[in-house]
This record gives C-alpha cells, sequence and structure tokens, in this order.
C-alpha cells in the first residue's frame, strides 16, 4: 500500500477518535475538526517523501494538537485554552475510547434537527466526506456541507458540553442516539428517494455506529438490540434484489443466499441484550421479530403467531401506525386476510399514512386475496404513484396491472 493511501486508511480508522480527543480539549467541535484535516493534509504532504511513521494516529494526534495550540495562540482570548493545551501535548497519545462516546452525544444532541444529527454523526462520528454523505442523502455536498456547518454552529453556540449525560439524562438523549443510527440503516436498508431501492453503503455505517456504541456501552441493552435488528435485516441484502435491481420481497426472498454469519451475528446480540436482564426495548423487540424470520428456512415455516405476539408487545413500547400496519401482516397468516384488512383500514384515517405507499401496497394484496381485484388494482396504482423509488413504482403498477386483468 503506497503512502497516500495509508493516510486515507488512517484517516478512516482513526479520525472519530482524533476529532473527540481534540473536542474534549478544546471544547470547540468546529476547530476540532478543522485542525484534524490540517494534520490530515500535513500527512498527504510528508508521508510520500518521509515515510510513514511507526504510529501513524499518534503523528496525527501530536500534529493536529500542535495545530490547535497555533491557532489558538493566534486568540489570546483563549490563552486558558492554549495553557491546557500545552500541558497535554507532552503527554502520550492514547486511542482513548472515552472520548469517543461524548462526541456521539454531541452529535445527536436533540438541539439539532433529525436529518442534521444524522448528517453530523456520519460526518464527525463515521469519518465520511462531506460528498459520501451527499451522496447517501441524494442532495448537493454544497447543501450538505453548509447543513453540517449549521449543525457544528448550532452545537457550539448553545454550548452544548463535550460530556456523557448525566445519568438522569441517558436514557432520554441514548434513545436519540440509537434513533439516528437506525435512520441512517433505514435509509439504506430501504431509500426514500431516487433510483435506488437499497444503499448498501450507508446501511453498513449504521451498522458500524452500532457495534462501535455496542462496545462504547456493553451494559445498555438496547444498543446491542439495534445492533441485532440491524444485523438480522442486513442479512437479507444478498437476496432483496433481482436483476437490475429490482425488489425481491420477503416471501419470495431465496433464504439460502441470506448471510448466515450475519444471522450468527445478530441472534448473538439479541441474546446478549436478553442477558442484561432488564426490561426489553423496541429495537430488541424488532430484532426478536426479525430473529423469527431468520429462524425460518422457508417462508412458509416462519412462527406467525410467535411474531404477532411481539407485534402486539411493540404496540405497547412504541405504537405508531406503522407498527400497527406491520403488525396487520402477522395477522393476515394467523387470522386470515379478512381479519388483516379490518386492522389496515383502521389505519386508512391517520394522517400521518396519507403518503405511506406500504399502507396501499398492502391493502392491495389482501384486496387481491379476497378476490376484490379492480379494487385492488385502484389501491395498487395509488400507492404506485406514492412511491419513493422507480423499482417500487414499477414493482407496484405492475401488481395493480396484474390484478386489473383478474377483475
Amino acid at each position: 500500500m503506497d503512502a497516500r493511501r495509508t493516510v486515507e486508511a488512517v484517516w478512516r480508522m482513526h479520525s472519530p477518535r482524533l476529532v473527540a480527543s481534540l473536542a474534549r480539549l478544546v471544547q470547540d467541535l468546529g476547530l476540532a475538526e478543522d485542525v484534524a484535516q490540517d494534520a490530515f493534509l500535513c500527512a498527504m504532504e510528508q508521508w510520500p517523501e518521509q515515510g510513514v511513521p511507526d504510529d501513524p494516529a499518534a503523528w496525527l494526534m501530536t500534529t493536529a494538537r500542535r495545530r490547535a495550540i497555533d491557532r489558538i495562540r493566534r486568540e489570546r482570548s483563549r490563552d486558558h485554552k492554549y495553557a491546557q493545551l500545552a500541558v497535554q501535548l507532552t503527554g502520550p497519545y492514547d486511542t482513548v475510547d472515552d472520548d469517543l462516546l461524548p462526541l456521539v452525544f454531541v452529535a445527536c444532541h436533540p438541539i439539532l434537527s433529525q436529518q442534521s444529527r444524522a448528517a453530523l454523526t456520519l460526518r464527525m462520528v463515521g469519518g465520511l466526506a462531506t460528498d459520501e454523505i451527499a451522496r447517501a442523502f441524494l442532495v448537493p455536498s454544497a447543501t450538505m456541507g453548509q447543513r453540517i456547518s449549521r449543525a457544528k454552529r448550532t452545537i457550539v453556540e448553545a454550548e452544548v458540553p463535550f460530556a456523557i449525560p448525566d445519568a438522569d439524562e441517558l436514557p432520554a438523549r441514548l434513545s436519540a442516539v440509537l434513533e439516528v443510527v437506525y435512520l441512517i440503516f433505514n435509509e439504506g436498508y430501504m431509500a426514500s428517494s431516487g433510483d435506488e431501492w437499497m444503499r448498501r453503503d450507508l446501511a453498513e455505517q449504521a451498522m458500524r455506529l452500532g457495534r462501535m456504541l455496542a462496545g462504547l456501552m456493553p451494559n445498555e441493552p438496547e444498543v446491542h438490540g439495534l445492533v441485532a435488528l440491524m444485523a438480522l435485516q442486513a442479512s437479507r441484502f444478498p437476496a432483496r434484489t433481482g436483476p437490475g435491481g429490482r425488489p425481491v420481497l420477503l416471501p419470495d426472498q431465496d433464504r439460502s443466499r441470506w448471510d448466515r454469519t450475519l444471522i450468527v451475528h445478530g441472534t448473538s446480540a439479541l441474546a446478549r441484550a436478553r442477558s442484561l436482564r432488564k426490561p426489553l426495548g423496541p429495537y430488541t423487540v424488532q430484532a426478536a421479530i426479525a430473529a423469527c424470520h431468520a429462524r425460518a428456512r422457508r417462508f412458509g415455516d416462519t412462527d406467525w403467531e410467535a411474531i404477532l405476539a411481539l407485534y402486539d408487545a411493540l404496540s405497547q413500547l412504541t405504537p405508531s401506525p406503522v407498527v400497527e400496519l406491520n403488525r396487520a401482516v402477522a395477522v393476515l397468516h394467523v387470522d386470515g386476510p379478512q381479519a388483516a384488512l379490518a386492522a389496515v383500514d383502521a389505519l386508512r384515517g391517520d394522517p400521518r399514512m396519507a403518503r405511506y405507499h406500504l399502507l396501499g401496497a398492502v391493502r392491495g394484496d389482501l384486496l387481491v386475496r379476497l378476490g376484490q381485484h379492480a379494487e385492488a388494482a385502484e389501491e395498487l396504482e395509488r400507492a404506485a404513484g406514492l412511491a419513493p423509488t422507480r423499482h417500487e413504482r414499477t414493482m407496484l403498477m405492475e401488481r395493480a396491472a396484474a390484478a386489473a386483468a383478474a377483475s
């Protein structure tokens, strides 16, 4: 590997911890990232000529500290920070995860919008470049750069402390962190716009963040529950698309193509969440549902009664129309299409579902099963009009045409 590629690899691996340690020292997220980038540029210039140092991460940290001192020295009003850094500079560099956890909570602070939290988390914790994040969310790089800059400015202006929240704040704040990680994963698992149905690179970043959190917070069951849920869902990736990227729905997937390694990792994380003997949270319950699917060698072997019971529990923990829609699918396989249709129709008046294409997709399928083909065709056409991706629109229109032909 040449020096330039080594620099890029080291940056990808160590930049979150580097920025986290610097942010703790200077208490300024923007300054921390700026001096970390300066160190990276120095490495790009020097390592190809001078060789890669024995401890690349320590070299980057020392260089970044010196750049921070130089900047703070030019701002005499911040001499107290310069004094603090001057002391720190003499000590050895450690890759300390204790600095990384506060960075996660800062990036996911509720003062930011959900989209800004997701972008800042990918930037600061995930180590992604701005243009990578922009591609993931299908916006121009300049727009994403502005979003991230505003988020950092908001954090600084609000004087958000670089610290783990107090014990009484931690449950609510952890929930916000997990929400952001799962939002990133879901955007990769089922894209909300564009031509692609899935964006695996984005899902994989969320999974990496989840594993990082599990290492940092090993006694929090919901962290392990989220890791389990993402691994079990991601295990289906190889079977979720057919030729040309066309979606393949769960009943039609070739389960021999599911990633058995991810299934093992997911079930192990689920067992870890349960072993902590705390009340199960929504991510752990959803992981248990995903595990039911993973255990079934064929779609027809699925334990739908267990899944329905788990959805009943989930609806108590996090009541939402989306949970009820997923529960209705379980009702279909336990009590039949008429009972499932009644459950779906109870959701039609909820304004949160007005533009949710999967409501129409599920209802259309139930109407087909009940022999109401003409109504099913209309429902599926409406769902196609709301579908966020080209592949989903095509699939729903094909199902609508089949229903119309059967009427």
